[in-house]
């Protein structure tokens, strides 16, 4: 594996390490590793770091939405054209081309349901190219970015007897 490869891995593991502790998983020196993040950003490889929030834990719960929409394509643009100008709203936070049924997958946050439910009313199904909407509400988090929301994190496979 190439160490830009095993950089990447690591991070994605846990992006609080610090090179120090990054040199000693790959056999890099903390200079090389820390050189290695900073191509990494400078390449927009790495576009920024994020948290995984146990939300169940917080005062103010968010309330979130995946929603699949059907697009028409643009001429021009294909996707892309109605992609972006629904990636510019502050409520979304994920836009993704998917295949199926539905041309883009959303993930869409508000402080209620009713906010949520406003924004694909008055915003969303009013844009130019957005043909029709299915919005599915989010109830519980199980499991987010490879990591286990409640309870033990140890997997131990079912025995099988015979």
């Amino acid at each position: 594996m190439e160490k830009k490869e095993k950089l990447l891995a690591l991070l994605r593991e846990n992006a609080r390490y610090s090179p120090a502790e990054l040199a000693e998983r790959t056999g890099l020196t903390a200079a090389e590793a820390a050189d290695g993040i900073a191509d990494l950003e400078r390449q927009g490889v790495i576009r920024g770091y994020t948290v995984i929030l146990n939300e169940d834990a917080l005062a103010e719960r968010p309330v979130k939405a995946l929603i699949e929409v059907r697009v028409t394509p643009r001429r021009d643009g294909g996707f892309d054209q109605v992609a972006q100008r629904i990636a510019k709203f502050p409520e979304v936070s994920d836009v993704l081309l998917i295949s199926g049924g539905f041309d883009l997958l959303l993930t869409v946050q508000g402080r209620t349901l009713q906010e949520v439910a406003g924004f694909v009313a008055s915003k969303l199904a009013t844009i130019d190219g957005v043909m029709s909407t299915s919005t599915g509400f989010i109830l519980k988090k199980y499991k987010e970015s490879g990591r286990i929301m409640e309870g033990d994190e140890d997997y131990e496979r079912l025995k099988i007897c015979f």
